[in-house]
């Protein structure tokens, strides 16, 4: 694996007014004349599948508005392990907890390649302060991001073997497409799932051959479900 160094990803100050992906992510709702109180600068970086964005405990210094890929979150457990506490996709937030606390709370480590937008702190403290918009935003990103927390605990964690892996695929299906489901690597859905991974493979396989998915990549990350009603 190449690793990308921060000083190779970046790309410039990024353009907010004109980005793509504006109603997904943070900036949405702000005018014209917000983005004038914008002084410092707004990166657009990509990460490569596996490298860190931010690391638990390091001194919090920026949020990161996620704009393509996937970033799982990963906590260590008291006896060490390591637990993928929840998964951030297209328009979510890396470090909200920034705006509460001086650290990052977890590592947030890109399970694909990635594209972020990092947001300076002090960007974000200024508009909060000075435009009731992203103060707004900011609450309903804070919401989203409580409720995915408990969505993670209540469906993810409880229940045999069958009943996690079938939450999981039904939790990373498309917004756009409920039939396509985005998983990753067996490992990856250990750690989420609190299952080894030999668990994990007999389980995808069994729904496999009962019918309720199918495989839609060479790669096994893919998957069509076939049958909701069964993996509810």
């Amino acid at each position: 694996m190449t690793s990308i160094k921060h000083e190779s990803a970046w790309r410039g100050t990024a353009d907010c007014r004109r980005c793509g992906i504006r109603d997904m992510v943070l900036f949405a709702d702000l005018h014209d004349e917000d983005f004038n109180l914008i002084h410092a600068p707004i990166d657009d970086l990509e990460f490569q599948a596996g490298r860190s964005l931010v690391r638990l405990g390091e001194t919090a210094t920026s949020l990161y508005s996620l704009r393509s890929g996937m970033v799982k979150l990963v906590r260590n457990t008291v006896d060490g392990r390591q637990r993928i506490v929840r998964v951030l996709r297209p328009g979510d937030i890396i470090g909200l907890e920034a705006l509460m606390g001086p650290v990052y709370e977890s590592d947030a480590i890109a399970l694909t390649a990635v594209k972020a937008c990092r947001i300076p702190l002090q960007v974000i403290q200024r508009l909060d302060r000075e435009t009731p918009r992203l103060h707004q935003r900011l609450l309903q990103k804070w919401h989203h991001s409580l409720r995915e927390a408990d969505d993670w605990l209540a469906n993810l964690n409880f229940g045999n073997a069958r009943q996690r892996v079938a939450g999981l695929i039904l939790k990373m299906r498309s917004a756009h497409d409920q039939t396509v489901s985005t998983l990753f690597s067996r490992e990856d859905m250990g750690a989420m799932l609190d299952l080894k991974l030999e668990t994990v493979s007999r389980t995808l396989n069994a729904f496999i051959r009962e019918g309720l998915i199918e495989a839609a990549d060479r790669q096994g990350r893919v998957f069509r479900v076939v049958d909701e009603a069964g993996l509810r």
